[in-house]
């Protein structure tokens, strides 16, 4: 027989200050100099804080609050709370307020931290949050936002604390984090995770074909701390020792790409709106960074410009797919032996698609009826997931959304014979023109390479013949003169003639979701009768 120890988050950080206690953690600070620190310092600080929260009358299960972007000292919050018992609940500060107000109290939050940034978004929640009693601007003493003069100082509460504490066992079932979704359909739906589910979920990250993630990396979270976990990369990084670098609230081109290269970054992680910005700004300075090799994209369908212009830095991109429910690793895209000898060509068509599972996660794709599909990479249908750590239920529903035991994602994709998995859009945004379907994905993706498009959504809008055709929305590139004939003359060929879209509308932005996948909902409000004028 083993011994029964159990899995819980809080030892992640015992391990690191114990095996890796020198490993540094460095932060573009909100204040905007640069912080660093240790795992040795993190885990320190951390047991100051779970002793704050201790004082405040924190219980097991409470759930505590963060309005944070990826900082230290949201870092430490990860730990002290998820490690004294109680759940973290990072708050997506980019919903709209109504959202916020909603979740917060959903959640039955107790306390809330929040980043200087947010201190006017809190000052006009604050009044709508009654179970919210106490509200911590992670701030000095003396920094305190005047937005909010009821907000007391981090910094000057955890002075006030010992770092004598004793984190607590319990059963590794117990909830440990709160995330919500984007909440595009209705109400955000809040999924909790649990210390087993967030400890699994790291050593699938950590695995060759996942993260690949080592104590040789210096691994950059620009994927937020307040979504999804930052795809576990603040879990996964002191299980390896890894240097971790966070941005904290600057994103734009330039400053990630000063982090990468006064950091000396490997690995980074993140959505692919944040890498256009990168890119465009790596191409506008001629910049080099010799020792990035990796990124993982994901949130949205990577294109193969992005890929090929990656490739031209010596960076390979590890294309991923998860969502809020799955922790939210699910796929990644790495090659088999087998595929070795493949051309480029043959390679990129691979590296378009959203990848094999990981271990710890089972795919498959059903019809509408519910009956499984071959896994022959021709056959599309809906996209069903299950494993330890894929949501069970969301916070407070009555009814499981489980069919069969699989979670049903929304998502319509192939699986080929490999087990590779390629997204052809969501449930609810295919285009169905004269009864065959489209993929506003694949669109997508394509037009993104034509010279002069900054970013492009595909939708399906009514039309008088054939009930939906594709609209393409474009935003275009600053200074770039791009028009409806450029875009049309880029894509033909590229796909079926009936597959080009009726028209292009060129727009000054395209709207995006809290986690910056483009925001389809309103822009079918927006262009709902483009076709019937």
């Amino acid at each position: 027989m083993m011994m029964d120890r159990p899995l819980l988050i809080s030892s992640l950080i015992e391990f690191a200050d114990r095996f890796h206690g020198d490993a540094e953690i460095v932060t573009q600070t909100v204040e905007g100099h640069v912080h660093r620190y240790t795992y040795s310092d993190a885990h320190r600080r951390a047991k100051q804080a779970a002793n704050m929260l201790t004082s405040f009358g924190i219980k097991s299960g409470d759930r505590v609050a963060t309005l944070a972007w990826n900082t230290y000292r949201h870092f430490e919050l990860y730990y002290a709370i998820s490690g004294s018992g109680a759940v973290c609940h990072t708050v997506n500060p980019r919903l709209f307020e109504e959202q916020v107000v909603y979740i917060v109290n959903h959640a039955q939050d107790r306390v809330m931290f929040f980043d200087a940034t947010f201190a006017p978004l809190v000052a006009k929640i604050k009044g709508q949050c009654p179970t919210v009693e106490r509200w911590i601007a992670l701030t000095e003493a003396n920094a305190v936002p005047a937005e909010t003069p009821f907000a007391e100082s981090y910094e000057a509460l955890l002075a006030e604390q010992s770092a004598d504490f004793e984190w607590p066992t319990f059963d590794e079932n117990t909830a440990s984090s709160l995330c919500y979704t984007s909440g595009t359909t209705g109400n955000p739906k809040g999924v909790l995770y649990s210390h087993r589910s967030t400890m699994l979920h790291a050593y699938g990250f950590g695995l060759p074909d996942a993260g690949n993630l080592s104590g040789m990396d210096v691994v950059l979270a620009v994927v937020p701390m307040f979504h999804a976990n930052s795809w576990s990369i603040p879990y996964a990084a002191p299980m390896v020792g890894a240097k971790l670098v966070l941005p904290g609230a600057r994103l734009d081109g330039a400053s990630v790409a000063k982090l990468l290269a006064e950091e000396d970054v490997t690995l980074a992680a993140g959505v692919p709106t944040i890498w256009s910005m990168l890119l465009t700004h790596i191409q506008q300075n001629n910049l080099k960074f010799p020792h990035f090799k990796r990124t993982l994209i994901g949130g949205a369908a990577c294109p193969a410009s992005m890929i090929e212009a990656f490739d031209d830095l010596g960076v390979e991109v590890v294309h991923a797919w998860g969502m809020t429910e799955t922790s939210p690793l699910g796929t990644l895209c790495s090659f088999k032996r087998k595929h070795a000898g493949l051309g480029k060509a043959e390679k990129l068509a691979l590296r378009l698609k959203q990848g094999r599972p990981v271990f710890g996660v089972d795919i498959r794709i059903v019809d509408p009826m519910g009956k499984p599909l071959p896994h022959d990479g021709k056959a599309f249908g809906d996209l069903h997931v299950r494993g330890p750590w894929i949501v069970a239920n969301y916070l407070g529903a009555t009814e499981s959304p489980l069919q069969d035991g699989w979670f049903p994602t929304g998502d319509v994709s192939t699986i080929d014979p490999d087990g590779y998995m390629q997204i052809t859009d969501r449930s609810k945004d295919v285009i169905k023109s004269g009864g065959e379907w489209i993929s506003s994905v694949e669109l997508e993706n394509l037009a993104v390479g034509c010279p002069g498009v900054a970013h492009a959504a595909a939708i399906g809008v009514r039309h008088p013949r054939w009930d939906e055709r594709p609209l393409l929305i474009v935003q275009r590139k600053p200074g770039a003169e791009v028009d409806k004939k450029d875009v049309l003359a880029f894509l033909e060929g590229k796909v079926a003639k009936w597959w080009l879209p009726e028209d292009v509308a060129f727009v000054d932005a395209i709207p995006l979701t809290a986690t910056g996948k483009l925001y389809k909902l309103e822009l079918r409000k927006t262009f709902a009768e483009h076709f019937m004028r």
